[in-house]
């Protein structure tokens, strides 16, 4: 039985070695394993939670290193399909710290991540894993979006996690994302998102609205983050505000991925919401503070000290 299984985009994150510098002038580049449900059971495993993640690759080179990236981040990538004549997403971004991190997606007419079906699915194994985290983005289009409602359907225990991870690009429109959500919203437990994704899955900004919404929708745990306003959390039973952790950011375009990975160690291990939440906006930070999304997931002792520091 897995702790964590994640479902969705994985890819090449091809990144700039030098900072401040747009595309047109960038010189050398870094090739990272990418995706955010991939970089989610990437970040789960640093914690040594045992992930897998069921997602797509095409024929070609940079499927081949997608599959030996995730082995070697000691991630199960047996649910990982290919499919000949999709090429490998790959995506490319600038950094202009510390709040500017445009991204290029280029993911092809149907990309192997949104083709996977519902027979293809292993519903044994998802039905009985501790944690299981989706994505938005994975509802954007068919077959997908099936695979996905299959799959919630056979979710009868544990935590099911709903990343409102929202990239406008990959969306035929705002409304098309929203009523994706709602549909899917109370097949949840928890839903996560920053303030644009909550609004585009609800319809409201400000952050305690915004987590009433989510609550009402169906999920017993409703996660706002608020970037430099740090990150706001409720329940029926609790709220909570937790203060951002100051670093020197390089590039927070893996933060959110590093806050899930984190987010999941702290529901699991039955942690107070307070403590979860704090100890996964550390871990958001200390990928923050690094270039690489993947390569830069810390583990459970690196954000203690991360914290300890913060609270001396």
């Amino acid at each position: 039985m897995y702790d964590l299984i994640t479902i969705g985009r994985c890819g090449v994150d091809v990144y700039p070695l030098q900072t401040g510098v747009g595309l047109a002038d960038v010189e050398t580049f870094g090739k990272f394993l990418g995706g955010s449900p991939t970089n989610v059971a990437v970040a789960a495993a640093r914690h040594g939670l045992r992930s897998a993640v069921i997602t797509g690759v095409g024929a070609d080179p940079f499927g081949e290193y997608v599959r030996q990236a995730i082995r070697g981040f000691g991630v199960d990538d047996r649910y990982v399909a290919t499919y000949p004549g999709a090429p490998t997403p790959v995506t490319f971004c600038e950094i202009f710290p510390p709040d500017h991190f445009p991204i290029y997606f280029y993911r092809g007419e149907h990309p192997p991540d949104l083709r996977l079906t519902a027979d293809s699915l292993d519903l044994e194994s998802i039905a009985a894993a501790r944690m299981f985290w989706f994505s938005l983005t994975g509802l954007s289009r068919e077959p997908s979006a099936a695979a996905h409602a299959a799959a919630l359907a056979a979710r009868r225990t544990g935590w099911t996690v709903f990343d409102l991870d929202y990239r406008a690009a990959l969306w035929e429109s705002r409304e098309a994302a929203r009523a994706a959500a709602a549909r899917m919203l109370p097949h949840a437990d928890v839903a996560v998102g920053n303030l644009e994704e909550v609004e585009t899955a609800v319809g409201v900004r400000e952050p305690g609205a915004a987590a009433e919404a989510l609550l009402a929708a169906g999920v017993r745990v409703a996660i706002v983050k608020m970037g430099p306003e740090g990150v706001h959390a409720r329940t029926a039973e609790e709220s909570c505000l937790v203060e951002p952790v100051e670093v020197d950011v390089v590039n927070g375009i893996g933060a959110g991925d590093a806050f899930g990975g984190a987010l999941c160690l702290g529901l699991l291990r039955g942690w107070p919401l307070e403590r979860t939440v704090r100890f996964a906006n550390a871990a958001g930070a200390f990928v923050a503070a690094r270039l690489a999304c993947a390569d830069a997931m810390p583990t459970t002792a690196e954000v203690e000290e991360l914290l300890s520091g913060v609270t001396r």
